[in-house]
């Protein structure tokens, strides 16, 4: 392919993206997916990659930039005694093997199932963020034993098959049982460290010897699109994380809400048209 003006514009795009990809990761908690897999399929289709392999490709590639950017915002949030060390430790286990499993789904899965799971997690998420009601509380905390391993057991799954780095899934669950919107935040930070890495070593096994891919792909990963995206998100996750300790709860919680109000509707007007 040529390297023409239209690429130069789309590799600035791609940066600015990536630095935004940067901040969300370290104010929501999330590795920035949400954000990644819309542009990264935009792009995929910009550069003539077959259909059937844009969301994968795009899930994929997005779950390998998500590695040193979680890695990063996990860091910082430690730091700072918000993460519930604890309760990654029981929940690593049961993510990495929701992670894999879903890995496997995607290699067959239909990009509007992908789509489909975007709009219902972040929508439900989004309303009950902004609402700021208590009423949706299940618990005071979250339960032990095998029910604790089937929420980290979904958060792998979804998360996988979203191209996610869990925030989303996970503060949707601890903030559900009493935890704080600042400690979700934090240990969701970790939760993506545990989902990244498995998880983009799945889709790289998953898409391996399709013939459909871009030369520059290692199975469903584009070491392309990793390339624009690391060193953008890698610098700005920080920032994100200072932006969060200094916003109070309830500010915190309507900024997540409206950023997962806009992911839903993006992804239900893909799947209307």
């Amino acid at each position: 392919m040529e390297f023409s003006s239209e690429l130069i514009i789309l590799a600035g795009v791609l940066l600015v993206a990536g630095a935004l990809t940067g901040v969300l990761a370290g104010l929501f908690g999330v590795g920035g997916g949400a954000l990644m897999v819309p542009v990264l399929f935009e792009t995929f289709g910009f550069l003539g990659v077959d259909d059937a392999a844009r969301m994968p490709l795009a899930v994929g590639t997005s779950l390998a930039v998500i590695i040193p950017t979680s890695l990063r915002s996990y860091r910082a949030h430690l730091t700072r005694g918000a993460v519930d060390t604890e309760l990654l430790k029981r929940w690593a286990v049961a993510i990495v093997l929701g992670v894999l499993l879903g890995a496997v789904i995607a290699r067959y899965a239909s990009p509007v199932i992908m789509q489909l799971v975007f709009v219902v997690v972040a929508g439900v998420n989004a309303v009950k963020l902004i609402s700021g009601t208590k009423r949706w509380d299940i618990a005071s905390d979250l339960p032990t034993g095998w029910l604790l391993r089937l929420y980290g057991w979904v958060i792998g799954l979804l998360s996988s098959l979203m191209g996610i780095g869990g925030g989303q899934i996970a503060n949707i669950i601890m903030t559900l049982h009493g935890r704080s919107i600042h400690q979700a935040v934090a240990t969701s930070a970790g939760i993506g460290v545990l989902i990244s890495i498995p998880g983009a070593l799945g889709y790289v096994f998953a898409g391996w010897g399709r013939t459909d891919l871009p030369p520059d792909a290692i199975g469903f990963v584009s070491l392309l699109g990793v390339a624009l995206f690391v060193p953008t998100t890698v610098l700005t996750a920080n920032l994100g994380v200072q932006l969060a300790h200094s916003l109070s709860r309830r500010t915190l919680e309507m900024a997540f809400g409206i950023f997962l109000a806009l992911v839903s509707l993006r992804f239900l007007v893909a799947i209307l048209t």
